[in-house]
């Protein structure tokens, strides 16, 4: 486990660094964490070969319309706050994220709409937007199952708010998690941190298989629910 946000550091440390330096000096890892891991690189590398050719659709769908990128790489903060790239196919106009950078929660949801490009109503619409972070979970920097990922300015917000946040990060950050199959948009930060928590204590193969079911389900009959 990381030590408490109170540890000793340099006064003016950002809590990110704080974390990584704490992530060197002992976190530990479960013998759950590893057969986890195994199950991650088994689901990331199966899904991504299945998934090639709607990839392949997706990325020219974008350059048509839009032009590149077609990936957007956004900066957040991983396991034991170490910050890395994370990759979703681009669903907002060029430069959108500077536009929108110093909003969160609400007021970024109602601003995004504005800035979402067609192919990415439909991208986000059916979550498919989320499918390169299957590359993340390849390269150890998420897992299929966890809490969400932060950008790093938001989690030290967030961490001055709730003294509990930084618990996050005993986990890699997640492509799905228990918070985002039972929150809605009513729940608080604080709320929705007492679900990954839940997740993190109690985090099994059964639970993370569960949850992985679940999410499956949730997308793929999304667009039966939408018709009837």
């Amino acid at each position: 486990m990381l030590e408490s946000p109170g540890a000793p550091g340099p006064p003016t440390e950002p809590l990110t660094t704080r974390y990584a330096r704490l992530a060197r000096e002992g976190v530990r890892l479960r013998r759950i964490d590893v057969v986890l891991r195994a199950l991650d690189l088994a689901i990331a590398a199966l899904a991504l070969l299945v998934l090639l050719p709607l990839i392949a659709l997706v990325a020219v769908a974008i350059l048509v319309s839009t032009g590149g990128p077609v990936f957007y790489r956004g900066r957040r903060v991983g396991s034991a706050g170490r910050i890395f790239t994370m990759y979703k196919f681009r669903t907002l106009r060029p430069d959108a994220e500077t536009r929108l950078g110093p909003y969160l929660g609400p007021e970024l949801t109602k601003l995004t709409g504005s800035e979402t490009t067609t192919v990415g109503r439909w991208l986000r619409a059916s979550q498919i937007d989320e499918v390169p972070q299957l590359l993340n979970v390849l390269g150890g920097s998420m897992s299929v199952v966890g809490p969400r990922p932060i950008r790093p300015a938001f989690f030290e917000e967030l961490c001055r708010d709730i003294p509990q946040y930084w618990q996050r990060l005993v986990v890699p950050p997640g492509m799905t998690g228990f918070a985002q199959l039972r929150i809605t948009r009513e729940m608080t930060w604080a709320e929705k941190l007492h679900h990954d928590l839940e997740y993190i204590a109690d985090r099994s193969v059964r639970l993370y298989l569960r949850i992985v079911l679940a999410t499956a389900w949730r997308i793929l009959g999304r667009p039966f629910r939408t018709s009837s």
